[in-house]
């Protein structure tokens, strides 16, 4: 059972997907000019998971996400609400670029979701699934609109699940998409919070009740 994991092979086997995912053939963004594969990066056991859409350039130069300009825009807003990367979990829903950035389609997204992710967030259970753009939205907000949704969260399975914009589309639109985003990211410690109030709230649910004495 993943629950009875320590934080040693919960890491080691996260280790062991991301080395799969460096070796990947599975589909064939692996021979469309991949230079590295990005499995994810940051903390094993991360309250807050940030899944993102697919690699750019600056990442699959580096093999890590988010460290072109839309990371520094996510480590931004990260500080702003008092987190650092090195606290949560960031990946993306495809781990190979596609070419010229194109949108990921349909059979790379499955594959990669179905060999990788789903197995990623198992490992890591975080609180908090935070959605960057509409393709990782699409994953747990079928057939929704961002714009309509972005940042209403949704529990499910004791889990909060937030979808946001992708910072490259508030990038192109600063004025109108940044003090959204920035609205919306402040809602991360608001459930995090809420999560705590929810696990103590059922754990008074299941105790057992206290015996009454007669003096």
């Amino acid at each position: 059972m993943i629950e009875s994991l320590t934080p040693e092979q919960r890491c080691a086997a996260l280790e062991h997907i991301a080395a799969e995912v460096r070796a990947c053939t599975k589909c064939p963004l692996h021979a469309a000019g991949r230079t590295r594969a990005v499995p994810g990066d940051g903390d094993c056991a991360a309250e807050v998971m940030f899944i993102g859409e697919g690699p750019g350039f600056h990442e699959d130069q580096q093999g890590l996400p988010f460290v072109g300009p839309s990371g520094k825009l996510l480590d931004e807003l990260l500080s702003m609400i008092g987190m650092r990367r090195s606290q949560v979990f960031i990946t993306n829903v495809v781990k190979c670029r596609p070419p010229e950035n194109r949108d990921p389609l349909p059979e790379e997204i499955a594959t990669c979701t179905q060999a990788y992710l789903h197995r990623q967030i198992a490992l890591i259970a975080p609180k908090v699934i935070v959605t960057l753009g509409r393709f990782s939205m699409a994953l747990f907000f079928p057939n929704a609109k961002i714009s309509q949704i972005h940042g209403r969260a949704r529990w499910e399975n004791g889990r909060a699940y937030l979808p946001l914009y992708h910072p490259a589309a508030v990038l192109r639109n600063m004025e109108t998409l940044k003090p959204q985003m920035e609205a919306d990211f402040r809602k991360i410690p608001q459930l995090l919070a809420e999560w705590a109030s929810r696990q103590s709230a059922s754990a008074a649910a299941d105790a057992p009740p206290e015996q009454l004495t007669l003096f």
